[in-house]
C-alpha cells in the first residue's frame, strides 16, 4: 500500500472537495482504494489468526464510504478527509476500526452511540458485572495505550431503571462506549505498523469481548 500516495490524495481532495475534482481524479481514487481494500484483506488474514472467534472481514466488506452522510450532516463537505475501515466486524458487534487520514490517524472500538435495544444491553451488562469491565479500563497496559472511554455525550442523570448512586453510574451514563489511540503519521509508514495494529487489537480484546457479550443478551 503506497500510503504516501494516499495522504497526497486526501490532501488534494480537501484543498478540492468537490465532486467535479472528485470526478476528474476518480482513476486516481479507484487506484488507491483498490491497494487499501488489497491490504485490509491481508491484514484481516493475520489479524484472524489471532483468536478463534475472530470474524472473517474482507477489505471490500469493512471499507468505509469516501462520501459524508450530507442528509442528516448537511454542513459537512462533501467528501472525508481520511480512509476508514473496520475488521472483526460481526453484525450489531462492537469492531474494531482503524482510520488513515490527514487529520488524524488511529485505531478504535466498540460502539458509538448504539441503538437503545443494545445501549440497554450494555448497561444491564454494567449493572450486572460493572466490575469486570472496571478492571479492563483500569489496566494499566489498556490505560496507557487508550486512556480512558471515548468522551461523548453523556446523560446528565442515571439512565431509565437505574438510580444515581449506582456503584457504576460514571459508565451508565455514557452513550458510547468505546475506546481509541492516535498513531503518528510516521507510525503508518514503519514496517512494524501492522505489528503495533495487532498488539492494540489484542488489549482492546477483553474490552470489546465484554461489550459483546453484555450486547447479545
Amino acid at each position: 500500500m503506497n500510503f504516501q500516495s494516499l495522504f497526497d490524495f486526501l490532501t488534494e481532495l480537501q484543498n478540492n472537495n468537490n465532486k467535479e475534482w472528485m470526478d476528474a481524479n476518480r482513476k486516481w481514487y479507484r487506484s488507491l482504494r483498490n491497494d487499501f481494500i488489497l491490504w485490509l484483506d491481508d491484514l484481516d488474514l493475520v489479524m484472524a489468526e489471532l483468536h478463534e472467534d475472530y470474524y472473517p472481514t474482507p477489505g471490500k466488506n469493512g471499507i468505509n464510504r469516501i462520501n459524508n452522510n450530507l442528509m442528516f450532516h448537511p454542513n459537512k463537505p462533501t467528501y472525508k478527509d481520511h480512509f476508514g475501515a473496520g475488521l472483526d466486524k460481526a453484525p450489531k458487534s462492537a469492531d474494531f476500526y482503524i482510520e488513515i487520514g490527514v487529520k488524524q490517524c488511529l485505531l478504535a472500538g466498540g460502539f458509538w452511540r448504539p441503538e437503545p435495544k443494545i445501549l440497554r444491553s450494555i448497561r444491564e451488562g454494567i449493572d450486572y458485572n460493572g466490575e469486570e469491565l472496571q478492571e479492563i479500563l483500569d489496566k494499566p497496559s489498556f490505560k496507557k495505550r487508550f486512556g480512558g472511554l471515548y468522551e461523548d455525550e453523556k446523560l446528565t442523570n442515571a439512565p431509565k431503571g437505574f438510580t444515581n448512586d449506582h456503584p457504576h453510574i460514571h459508565l451508565l451514563r455514557n452513550k458510547t462506549f468505546g475506546v481509541e489511540c492516535q498513531l503518528d503519521r510516521k507510525e503508518v509508514f514503519q514496517p512494524d505498523f501492522k505489528e503495533k495494529i495487532k498488539l492494540a487489537y489484542l488489549e482492546m480484546l477483553p474490552f470489546r469481548q465484554y461489550l459483546n457479550n453484555a450486547a447479545s443478551v
